[in-house]
């Protein structure tokens, strides 16, 4: 902090300024949200021009802090503040906005520099600076494992807003009772408490004490109160900005919990009549209302966009000393870390650059056809290979480790020194204990994945991936690596019966758009599987694990290749003196249900129908083929069978009008899953059968 006053007659001016250019976009755009862009105008203005360590040409600076907008709504709050300081957005981006001139509605990662985040969905963001805040550690620990926490120049802060939608929303009790065990002391969250929804006053839905329920986690809780006139006792609103500075050097002095700053203000504040109203929370206010604001601020109500040049130079002045003052000291304590860690330097470099490490393919387990085991089991078994020659990967489960093999075999669990169970276990651990609290962990995954040097991933039932999937969607919509591991992926699991056997969950997850789904059929294949989804840092990937145990079908040299282009050619089609053949017959099979298909095939063999069993692992890779791979695998004018124990949506696009699917189209019941298969047609017999039918269709 510099020695002048925390505010000066041009910061107000700027502060002013804000909040008449989120009225004025909001405004021409002719619809958004702009009473939490004025009211948090001088929140942001703190923030970014006298707190939070960053940097406007170098946004992916390594040592910056970082910031989310959990309340993405109001992403004019960031916006703003982002130009001021000098990122790279320009005016057309606030006159254009919510259009594909400007800037968009709500701060998209990739579309805006700055953003460290896709946000809307509310609580989604605050879930992702949770994880933000755990992979800072996991990354000081990774590369500096050796100084305290807090002293290491790997060590930020990571700052939130949030608002009263977003206090509602259960992901974020979830992450923020991971928070608090966790004590991430790094994480300061102020919470926009304005009393206001859509739909009116929080209390026709929202009464609770959010500052007892924040303690009971484990936060630091601080109240802020701007209703009550400030340090000059007034009783009349003001911004007091000393006050809420006060509380953020408290929140970063305690490093052993998060920090929950409740910042109590007015929505729209000083707008004449809609100030404290539902009316400012969704729509524009009016050019009355709007002439209102910016006499109450001072300004000119006949000027629209006003950005005057001494404020843009005066912030743009002071964030470029601001980050030049920073990026000296940080600079030199990394050129420090360089030359005293060479090894880590090198991690470094490579974890950077995204570069997968040499050996790993020769890490991966391999087994020998014939031999069988449970795909998730062969998945715990890559983890533990892995553990050494891939140090960036780290995660768990939610509650489920033991029954989704997530944990690397001998690596110690992530949490705070008080807590640990076992030795090695600490602050820099490797295991994550995310609790049963799915939607979370897919949040928080992406918040890890977000900063940018390891690769999370975490694991529960395919079946509560529906707990999961709103983190899911942010993950295909941003494109980053973050890694879903579904176990019991079918009804394979049996005896739990339908509550706990996924069937339209792989066509649900298949219609996420840059989602990858992996459904591995033996253990070779998820070996394969995850070489391949670590070797794409930039798409998110599910691989779907079965619980029951799989004969391995498949060589580790045909999975490795086969597996990398989605779909291959498992078993060939062959002539009455064993010699290749073009196929009659193509039988399609994903996981389990690939063993199934390879019997059904020697059924037809023997019949004297040569027979293709083609493995596809994950449709999403195999479409990314040119298409004269895809015509080798699926050749035209061939019969098809599709074989996957879900439901048949999304197979007829694959197998034609005239090919036949196996699918299951109901619900499950409480039975043995090899009983389950046998009764809803997952048998080599049946799939024969629809094998004849097919042929018959595609010759009429």
């Amino acid at each position: 902090m510099s020695a002048e006053p925390l505010l000066t007659d041009l910061d107000r001016r700027t502060i002013a300024v804000s909040k008449a250019l989120a009225a004025d976009a909001v405004e021409k755009a002719g619809s958004g949200h702009p009473g939490t862009p004025i009211s948090l105008a001088s929140v942001a203005w703190l923030l970014y021009q006298r707190e939070m360590v960053h940097d406007p040409f170098d946004p992916g600076w390594l040592g910056r802090d970082r910031f989310v907008l959990s309340i993405g709504h109001a992403s004019l709050v960031q916006y703003i503040q982002l130009f001021l300081a000098g990122y790279d957005i320009d005016l057309e981006g606030f006159t254009a906005f919510r259009t594909p001139a400007g800037l968009p509605g709500h701060p998209e990662l990739g579309e805006v520099a700055g953003v460290e985040t896709t946000t809307g969905p509310l609580g989604a963001g605050f879930a992702n600076a949770v994880g933000l805040a755990m992979a800072a550690r996991r990354e000081h620990g990774l590369l500096d494992a050796s100084t305290p926490l807090g002293e290491s120049v790997f060590d930020h802060f990571v700052y939130t807003i949030l608002g009263d939608g977003c206090m509602q929303e259960g992901v974020t009790s979830e992450a923020a009772s991971l928070a608090g065990t966790q004590r991430l002391g790094n994480l300061i969250a102020i919470y926009d408490d304005n009393d206001i929804s859509i739909e009116g006053d929080t209390d026709i839905a929202f009464t609770e004490d959010v500052s007892a329920r924040f303690e009971a986690y484990g936060w630091q809780v601080l109240d802020v109160d701007w209703r009550t006139g400030g340090p000059d006792g007034s009783g009349s609103y003001a911004e007091d900005l000393q006050a809420l500075h006060e509380a953020i050097v408290a929140a970063r002095a305690d490093t052993e919990r998060p920090s929950l700053i409740r910042l109590h203000t007015i929505i729209a504040w000083p707008s004449p009549t809609k100030q404290g109203q539902a009316s400012s929370h969704g729509a524009k206010l009016g050019a009355e209302e709007i002439a209102g604001l910016k006499r109450a601020l001072g300004l000119d109500p006949e000027q629209t966009f006003i950005l005057p040049d001494d404020v843009v130079a005066h912030t743009r002045k002071r964030a470029a000393e601001n980050a030049q003052a920073a990026h000296t000291v940080w600079d030199e304590r990394f050129a420090a870390w360089q030359r005293a860690n060479p090894d880590g330097a090198a991690l470094l470099e490579r974890l950077e650059a995204h570069r997968l490490p040499e050996g790993l393919q020769t890490a991966l387990p391999t087994w020998e056809v014939g031999q069988c085991l449970a795909t998730r089991a062969a998945s715990g078994k890559v983890l533990a290979a892995l553990a050494e020659v891939v140090p960036e990967l780290w995660g768990g489960s939610a509650d489920l480790a033991g029954s989704n093999n997530t944990t690397m075999a001998g690596e110690p669990s992530f949490l705070p020194a008080p807590l640990a169970q076992a030795d090695g276990d600490g602050p820099f651990g490797r295991t994550i204990h995310f609790g049963v609290r799915e939607h979370a962990m897919g949040s928080i995954l992406n918040g890890i994945a977000l900063d940018g040097l390891t690769r999370p991933y975490g694991g529960t039932f395919m079946v509560f991936s529906d707990y999961m999937r709103p983190a899911v969607r942010l993950a295909a919509l941003m494109g980053i690596g973050s890694i879903f591991v579904w176990s019991h992926d079918s009804i394979g699991v049996g005896e739990d019966g339908p509550t706990h056997q996924p069937i339209e969950h792989l066509a649900s997850l298949r219609a996420i758009p840059g989602l990858a789904v992996v459904r591995p059929g033996d253990a070779n294949e998820t070996a394969a599987a995850w070489a391949e989804i670590l070797a794409r840092p930039d798409q998110p990937a599910g691989i779907a694990l079965s619980r029951q145990n799989l004969t391995v079908n498949a060589s580790a040299t045909a999975a490795a290749e086969g597996v990398r282009r989605g779909a291959y050619v498992l078993a060939e089609a062959t002539d009455a003196d064993g010699g290749q053949a073009d196929p009659e017959v193509v039988l399609i099979a994903t996981g389990s249900e690939v063993g199934v298909a390879v019997a059904a095939r020697d059924i037809l063999q023997e019949q004297g129908t040569p027979t293709r069993v083609v493995s596809a692992p994950c449709l999403e890779w195999f479409a990314q083929q040119d298409t004269s791979y895809r015509d080798q695998v699926l050749p035209s004018g061939t019969a098809k069978v599709s074989i996957e124990a879900g439901i048949a949506m999304g197979w007829r696009e694959i197998v034609g009008d005239t090919g036949e699917i196996i699918s299951i189209d109901h619900y499950g019941t409480s039975a043995a899953g090899t009983a389950l298969f046998k009764e809803y047609g997952f048998t080599a017999n049946n799939i024969a059968q629809h094998a004849r039918q097919a042929l018959t269709h595609t010759h009429a």
